[in-house]
């Protein structure tokens, strides 16, 4: 796909990982269309796509009320005219072992409301934006589209993180399927699996913690949201890839 003139859908696309890849599209002349539930972060990088001499348009939408995302896509074709790729990338934590144990005795259990929420915004929400997407892509007749799916490398399992690993596994799973699905329409999807990724969650870390992690990686340095932009400007050229994940981890599970 040429990315210049395309419409392109960021979900996340506030702050990181979303407006790096924002800013990468926007530096090739992709259209960009953000959804995040920060308006003011969005307000920034629709400052900054403009700055680099493309359009970007901002959406409040919380990315797992299956109305509010309807009304959204229906809004940014209305906006744009049309839509040619999506990158799902809103994603929350909520961190914790399945239980808790102290003596023998448990003292606290991972809530079913922190498991619905995770799994909400990061599975539902990428089935949601896929959903709506493809169907406005084949009603309009687009010629090419392309879905790109952020997963994780806790899809293999990561311990405290039984809501994250289950979400950013079914993500795997799903982009899997629409491959499938969707490829009669000349629709691709793709998945995406960052290892340890310079984000603002990992910045809180003490650098101590940081230098021991980086050292679990063959390449011995965390990677930069650029490395994630990079891939997924990859995946939107490159018409013949769809229906894998990447990983991108320095070779972190080697």
């Amino acid at each position: 796909m040429d990315i210049k003139g395309k419409v392109i859908a960021i979900t996340g696309g506030g702050r990181g990982i979303g407006r790096e890849i924002a800013l990468s599209f926007a530096a090739k002349g992709g259209k960009l269309a953000l959804l995040d539930l920060d308006a003011d972060a969005m307000a920034e990088t629709v400052k900054l796509v403009s700055e680099a001499g493309s359009e970007a348009r901002a959406y409040v939408c919380n990315v797992a009320e299956e109305q509010t995302v309807e009304d959204t896509f229906n809004s940014i074709v209305k906006d744009f005219g049309a839509i040619h790729g999506l990158v799902n990338n809103a994603g929350i934590l909520r961190d914790a072992t399945l239980i808790k144990v102290k003596d023998g005795k448990v003292v606290k259990k991972l809530s079913g409301d922190n498991f619905s929420l995770v799994v909400d915004v990061h599975m539902k929400g990428a089935f949601l934006c896929a959903r709506e997407a493809a169907a406005h892509m084949v009603e309009l007749g687009v010629e090419e589209g392309c879905i790109v799916n952020m997963s994780s490398g806790a899809f293999r399992g990561n311990f405290g993180q039984t809501n994250y690993s289950a979400a950013k596994a079914g993500i795997v799973s799903m982009s899997r399927v629409w491959s499938k699905e969707l490829a009669r329409y000349n629709i691709r999807s793709m998945a995406i699996a960052p290892g340890a990724i310079e984000t603002s969650l990992l910045r809180s870390m003490p650098e101590a913690a940081l230098a021991a992690l980086a050292k679990t990686i063959p390449l011995q340095r965390i990677g930069q949201v650029k490395n994630i932009a990079q891939t997924v400007e990859m995946i939107f050229e490159n018409d013949y890839l769809t229906g894998d994940v990447i990983d991108v981890n320095g070779g972190m599970f080697l």
